[in-house]
């Protein structure tokens, strides 16, 4: 089983994918904003993050940085989810270090596809 850490200000977000990966079998934590992630990073030690950008303390790219940064949590699989959409917000979530980047609105069923191709490896 494997923990994983939801992170966005959206609680009908929050609900299906908190739904659909623990239909999986992960451990999940869920997470409403950008200090309560760092918090969970630090406690939960989630193997993979989905994670919102646009939020309304701490945005998910500061986050991103500050998770391959520290050494401890460097290798967890970052995966953004964001209606962020253009091409350079792509660009700088990737490049910051994500696995990968999910355009919303997206489907539950790609989502759990993806995470289950990540986690494999």
């Amino acid at each position: 089983m494997k923990r994983i850490l939801v992170v966005d200000d959206d609680p009908y977000i929050l609900m299906s994918l908190e739904f659909v990966m623990k239909k999986a079998g992960h451990d999940v934590m869920i997470a409403r904003n950008g200090a309560e992630a760092v918090e969970a990073i630090n406690s939960f030690h989630p193997h993979l993050l989905l994670l919102d950008v646009m939020m309304p303390d701490v945005d998910g790219f500061s986050i991103c940085r500050y998770i391959k940064a520290n050494e401890k949590t460097k290798d967890i699989i970052v995966v953004f989810i964001s209606a962020r959409t253009q091409e350079t917000d792509i660009e700088k979530g990737l490049q910051l270090g994500a696995a990968r980047y999910i355009c919303k609105p997206f489907s539950t069923r790609d989502i759990a596809r993806h995470i289950n191709e990540l986690l494999a490896e």
